[in-house]
């Protein structure tokens, strides 16, 4: 009897890169002649990024030399959600970037619908914030694959551990 093969989903931040994205973010900052004298500052509290600064404009070139560091470091944008911008103490404008980790329940039942309904001959099970997909045949574990990196869930997917 041939041994089921499986693979773990999931949605993972790599948080040492997003520090060191941070701090290159937090250096561009300290350099750039257009936010000399500028309130302007990026810090990384537990698994949310805040982002303050004078106004609204130069929020938005904050968030623009943030997301340039995330993605040469290789962090997927589309594990940050955007708070609103809030004004802050000191004339300044606040904004709290959270980091997205792990599959929600409801994006969890859309991906093994997805599977169920192309009839692929594998079995999913959610497994908290991951999904575990088994099946006798790895071909059908790739096509698996192929099948969700085409779909968009809305959030960045890893596919790990394939046995």
């Amino acid at each position: 009897m041939a041994k089921d093969s499986s693979f773990d989903i999931v949605s993972k931040v790599d948080m040492p890169e997003v520090t060191n994205a941070i701090q290159q973010a937090q250096k561009e900052l300290a350099q750039r002649f257009d936010f000399k004298n500028s309130k302007s500052s990026i810090k990384l509290e537990n698994e949310k990024i805040v982002l303050i600064s004078d106004d609204d404009f130069k929020m938005s070139n904050v968030v623009d030399i943030l997301e340039s560091k995330l993605v040469k470091r290789g962090v997927s944008l589309r594990s940050l959600e955007y708070g609103k911008i809030q004004p802050a103490a000191g004339d300044t404008v606040r904004q709290d970037v959270t980091l997205v980790q792990g599959i929600a329940q409801e994006k969890s039942k859309l991906i093994n619908k997805v599977l169920k309904d192309n009839k692929i001959k594998v079995v999913s099970s959610i497994q908290g914030e991951e999904i575990r997909v088994s099946g006798k045949n790895k071909d059908d574990l790739q096509a698996a694959i192929a099948l969700l990196r085409k779909e968009d869930f809305g959030i960045e997917l890893q596919f790990i551990n394939f046995r």
